[in-house]
């Protein structure tokens, strides 16, 4: 094993994976089974779910839950499937348990004249999205067929009490610190909750740190709202200033705000979709020239991406066009020109994915985005699309 290099442990890992869970998948078919044919006549156990949690020697909460997915997914002769289809895929091995029971989940949810079609759709999106997507267009799916939803309560505000405080520490962090009313702290729960979701099996971030990603996800959000006042005549902004050596190069530093210090990699990273302003400087670093400031990606092209890509469009992600920046596919520090066929819409987190990654981005033939994964994901660089902003087959 200690010769294998990164690809072939990863490929391992998978193959075994396909061979638990295949197995799994065939204990649930055993477990309808008995079902169907009485398990206290065969074993003499009142319920399929004691006689599973004796032999498998898991708490009988899992053992309930084991035997609820089985019958979802396996018909008896008493009961048909929820989701056959599922059942034929999990028996392969390619469904990991958490998506098994998104997908039921969402089919359990739509009316049973769209549940064929619906459970269809799911596992072919499963192909290459994790869980969570799959749940999102779930949630899609069920949406497009109930759009009025649940009716609201009509419900009084309660009066609100609110204390904020932010100040800057010496070492470059700051502290947050507040106090609000139950209707504000319900807001915010609402909204860092739905920011901080983990991206992946692979997210290996504490809740700590997803719920930090998830204000600064916030306050990008609220900088780029239409609506946000403006202060000395311009709307609210911080200012990066970067020499363009350091910019092309990525290398050294870029003065953030009034005292802070942040990579010149990561002013790059910010460069990709700003207000660009040019300055020459003096000896004494004094300004003796300052140019016209220009948005880099104007609004029209602005409206143009979120039309093509619809929201960040590297594979898997759900995040809507409001939570996005335009990225250059070849920078423009670079000479990349700021047009269509160079720029793709990307959320914070993928954006710095794209950045430090292995991962690559080009346009294809048809004029919409795809991604090369690193070669220790896949040694093929297979590329892959975001389908999931995409509408719904039945739409129409």
């Amino acid at each position: 094993m200690w010769q294998a290099d990164a690809a072939a442990l990863a490929d391992r890992v998978v193959a075994l994976l396909t061979v638990v869970r295949s197995a799994e998948a065939e204990i649930g078919a055993l477990l309808v089974e008995i079902e169907s044919r009485g398990v206290q006549e065969l074993f003499g156990y009142r319920t399929t779910a004691r006689l599973y949690e004796h032999l498998a020697d898991v708490p009988h909460a899992a053992a309930r839950r084991t035997v609820a997915r089985a019958q979802a997914l396996y018909s008896s002769d008493a009961t048909p499937a929820l989701a056959p289809a599922t059942g034929a895929a999990a028996v392969t091995g390619s469904l990991s348990t958490p998506m098994i029971d998104t997908i039921i989940d969402a089919v359990s949810r739509i009316p049973a004249t769209h549940r064929d079609t619906a459970e269809a759709d799911l596992l072919t999106f499963a192909t290459d999205a994790g869980h969570k997507q799959v749940a999102a267009l779930g949630a899609r799916i069920l949406a497009h067929l109930d759009p009025d939803g649940v009716e609201p309560e009509d419900t009084e505000p309660a009066t609100p009490t609110r204390e904020l405080s932010l100040r800057r520490k010496r070492t470059g962090t700051w502290e947050l610190t507040g106090r609000f009313d139950d209707e504000t702290g319900t807001r915010a729960s609402a909204l860092l909750d739905a920011l901080a979701e983990r991206r992946g099996a692979d997210d290996l971030r504490s809740p700590q740190e997803r719920y930090g990603d998830a204000f600064s996800d916030a306050v990008d959000l609220a900088l780029n709202s239409p609506e946000l006042p403006t202060q000395a005549g311009e709307r609210a902004h911080v200012m990066v200033a970067v020499s363009l050596t350091d910019l092309q190069s990525g290398l050294g530093t870029a003065t953030l705000g009034d005292t802070g210090v942040i990579s010149a990699a990561e002013a790059r990273l910010h460069a990709c979709d700003c207000k660009l302003i040019p300055a020459v400087l003096g000896s004494a670093s004094e300004p003796l020239d300052l140019g016209r400031a220009r948005r880099l990606i104007s609004p029209g092209l602005r409206r143009a991406l979120f039309l093509r890509d619809r929201g960040c469009a590297f594979p898997g992600c759900h995040r809507p066009p409001r939570h996005c920046q335009g990225h250059h596919i070849r920078h423009w520090a670079d000479g990349g020109p700021t047009e269509l066929a160079n720029l793709v819409l990307l959320c914070g987190h993928h954006h710095r994915l794209l950045h430090r990654s292995g991962w690559q981005v080009r346009i294809a033939t048809d004029g919409h985005p795809e991604f090369l994964p690193p070669r220790f994901l896949d040694k093929r660089r297979k590329p892959r699309r975001n389908n999931l902003h995409q509408p719904l087959p039945f739409a129409a």
